[in-house]
């Protein structure tokens, strides 16, 4: 569970520490230091919101009837499978652009406001959007692991968004260079797999609240075949479970949710992925022909 909720903890709160990076060092290399506590200001409000998005999560269904925690589990983790899908489609379109949409941004707002303070609301917006869904998507996934182990879940996510905040500080000063679009690329085949477990479990909760239909009906029940707590078999099985929603003893709603899900969505990712490549290295090919073609016939001038 450590590791599960770090590897989730630490490819989300990448992204907004990516952001974060990109922001400051935008403004540091335009000479504009005097603006960084305007910026700072936006990043702060932006946390502020991410944080009591985590804690109305965490502790305001408490109070409410079983039913209507389930409803909204449900409802909310549907949610995250729509956010997390878009910001996957997202990242791996806009990965190699980023830097120069948030400095174009950068540019705008310090041109109309001269002051800076603009940079606390595109701040707040453009790290905002990351932190909310990053406290959405973790809250998702470490409901059901939570309930197990809540020393291991709290530090797995604790340790990645760290480790998060240390390689965006990381690219950020330029001591490594990261091939940002294989990153998202390979960490987006991982979340696709995460979501397609949030997607079945939230279907779950709803069937558990009677919204859904077939909660007593199991497409299968392996749990009579789990063997001891100690068993390595029985570990795999709570990494999965904590990972990827495995379960034992399934809806056939729920795996007809996750095949639905898993799917098409693999597919296009899968199509956008090796589309995003391929194009530039003809588009090189072509170039090379053309400036071959080009000095065997000689130029205009030439001739």
């Amino acid at each position: 569970m450590f590791i599960a909720n770090l590897l989730i903890a630490l490819r989300e709160g990448f992204e907004a520490s990516l952001i974060v990076g990109i922001l400051i060092a935008f403004v540091v290399k335009s000479g504009r230091r005097d603006v960084l506590p305007q910026l700072w200001a936006g990043i702060g409000l932006a946390a502020l919101l991410s944080l009591g998005l985590g804690a109305v999560l965490t502790w305001g269904p408490r109070t409410l009837t079983f039913q209507a925690q389930e409803i909204i589990g449900g409802v909310l983790s549907l949610v995250a499978v729509a956010l997390v899908t878009w910001m996957i489609f997202w990242m791996g379109r806009n990965a190699r652009s980023l830097k120069g949409r948030l400095e174009s941004s950068l540019e705008g707002s310090l041109g109309r406001h001269g002051s800076g303070w603009g940079l606390v609301w595109l701040a707040a917006l453009a790290v905002g959007r990351e932190g909310m869904e990053t406290a959405l998507f973790i809250w998702a996934t470490v409901r059901s692991s939570i309930e197990n182990s809540v020393a291991l879940t709290t530090a797995g996510v604790v340790t990645g968004l760290a480790l998060a905040v240390v390689l965006g500080w990381v690219v950020y000063r330029g001591a490594r260079r990261i091939d940002m679009r294989r990153f998202f690329a390979l960490t987006g085949y991982f979340l696709i797999l995460v979501t397609a477990g949030i997607a079945a479990y939230g279907v779950g909760d709803l069937q558990e609240a009677g919204v859904l239909p077939g909660a007593f009906v199991h497409a299968w029940d392996l749990s009579a075949a789990l063997p001891a707590a100690g068993s390595p078999v029985y570990w795999a099985y709570v990494l999965a479970q904590a990972v990827f929603q495995f379960s034992v003893q399934p809806t056939v709603l729920q795996v007809i949710a996750w095949w639905a899900y898993l799917v098409p969505v693999l597919a296009l990712f899968a199509r956008q992925v090796h589309s995003s490549g391929p194009p530039r290295a003809a588009a090189k090919t072509r170039g090379a022909a053309a400036r071959t073609r080009r000095t065997a016939t000689g130029t205009p001038a030439d001739r």
